[in-house]
């Protein structure tokens, strides 16, 4: 009887559950033809590996109850390969145009064909009859496939792209048109979706006119992309706090060439003799934008330091050219550590009320053009640091560890920040609040002075007590 009891009410949870899912679905679908986007414009620049996406939406509501969210649409693969999703209000004219951060969040359910959907909140609901300009900025990574997928010395590197000419979104579109910018005019083929049009390094999909909701229409376009795909498949970067005057920072990086693999073997006198023809898909220098003010500069790997770098200092930024011991190809890797310091008085403050103290430093990879599957970023802060806490501009996985370094007694608390597929839009400041008393401060003097006050004593101590076994009558 029992068992039939909860059967039934197991029934009744499951129709309730299908009936709100319904409702929920209806509800959407109801807002969707609310809503329609009369223009919309999409441009793509496939200049480098890292794929930039800038898509401007004009929105009006059709119906009769205002309406305070608009949908963007992402297939699931783009949602696997996506870094960075933003949002803006552009305000202003030409001259004096202001942009306002709007908040954007994944929505569900899912729609077609698993195609997922992100939330853009408004800041005042959109009343009938009224229209409202967004502009949305989307990046993905690991989304150009090199084809052929191997290549010798002296070829030069070809990839695809896979896309829709019609933007995917949940809303009937009344005009649209799509531009892609591809690095050269070396385009061996794209895909046809008339209308279109290919001028210099632009092709152009459309105007399409009163494509309905969820349309797509799959595109290839392939083209010659001979920039660096530089991936830095792990990036840890050590940041030690210390109150006696600098911080010193520590990067380590695994490095690879994500581009076509090298085809055959590597011939260093070609590659010397021809340097615009052999090998140029292949990379052998790295430019990292490290903070201004910057000392102490070091750049090695596992064999020792690499001499092969060149340091140019400025007011507001400090260029590091590297070159690592051999061209990187397709396929290949590389692993190696920079180190420098920087003064403290530039990058820890303190709060206003006084309690708290909080560093502000750049989150993302100094690398330009970089890619970095894994990020992890961990701060070391002072010896008798309490209740820290981060403030960062995107979401970050984080936890608490203890480290012991020179003159250490309890420890230091070094907060872990983690991030996957980080580009380089993510260099923005990040900010690490903790309390600390300066009292702290005395706890390594005084350790210095006991251990030298300690060594002091057992000298003297040493040269009066009388150690000998045996002593010597004199006559």
């Amino acid at each position: 009887m029992a068992m039939a009891m909860e059967l039934k009410f197991g029934n009744v949870l499951s129709i309730s559950a299908i009936i709100f899912l319904c409702f929920l679905g209806s509800f959407c679908s109801a807002n969707d033809q609310n809503l329609r986007i009369t223009n919309a414009e999409r441009r793509i620049d496939l200049s480098s590996h890292i794929i930039k996406v800038f898509l401007t939406l004009k929105v009006e509501n059709k119906g009769m109850s205002p309406i305070s969210e608009v949908i963007v649409a992402f297939t699931p693969v783009e949602v696997d390969h996506l870094a960075l999703l933003k949002a803006v209000l552009p305000g202003g004219k030409k001259k004096k145009k202001t942009y306002t951060s709007l908040d954007i969040n994944p929505k569900l359910p899912d729609g077609p064909n698993g195609t997922k959907y992100f939330s853009i909140t408004l800041l005042k609901p959109l009343k009938s009859g009224e229209v409202v300009t967004l502009e949305v900025l989307y990046i993905l990574t690991r989304s150009i496939e090199p084809f052929p997928t191997e290549i010798s010395q002296s070829e030069s590197q070809l990839v695809y792209y896979r896309d829709s000419a019609i933007i995917l979104s949940p809303y009937h579109i009344e005009q649209q048109t799509t531009f892609i910018r591809t690095p050269s005019t070396k385009v061996e083929s794209y895909t046809n979706v008339e209308p279109t049009n290919r001028a210099g390094v632009e092709l152009k999909y459309g105007p399409y006119v009163d494509q309905p909701a969820h349309t797509f229409s799959p595109i290839i376009v392939h083209f010659e992309n001979n920039n660096p795909f530089v991936v830095v498949d792990e990036l840890v970067r050590e940041i030690e706090i210390s109150h006696w005057g600098s911080i010193q920072v520590t990067e380590h990086y695994k490095l690879a060439h994500a581009g076509a693999r090298l085809k055959g073997s590597f011939s260093r006198v070609d590659y010397q003799s021809r340097p615009s023809v052999s090998g140029v898909a292949s990379f052998k220098q790295l430019l990292a934008r490290l903070p201004p003010r910057v000392y102490s500069v070091y750049y090695r790997d596992d064999i020792g330091n690499i001499s092969s770098s060149h340091l140019r200092l400025d007011s507001k930024k400090s260029d590091l050219e590297i070159e690592p011991r051999y061209p990187l190809f397709g396929g290949w890797k590389a692993s190696f550590i920079i180190g420098y310091r920087v003064p403290l008085e530039d990058f820890l403050y303190e709060s206003t009320d006084g309690k708290q103290r909080y560093l502000n430093f750049s989150f993302g990879c100094p690398m330009a053009e970089t890619v970095v599957n894994k990020l992890t970023i961990k701060v070391a802060l002072p010896e008798g640091s309490k209740n820290p806490s981060v403030s960062a501009p995107f979401t970050l996985e984080q936890h608490l560890e203890t480290t012991y370094s020179y003159l250490d007694v309890f420890g230091r608390t070094v907060v872990v920040l983690n991030k996957m597929n980080v580009v380089p839009e993510h260099n923005s400041p990040f900010q690490v609040y903790y309390d600390f008393k300066p009292a702290f401060m005395l706890v390594e003097p005084l350790i210095l002075v006991s251990v030298f006050f300690l060594f002091f004593l057992a000298c003297v101590a040493y040269l009066h007590v009388d150690i000998s076994i045996m002593k010597y009558k004199t006559s």
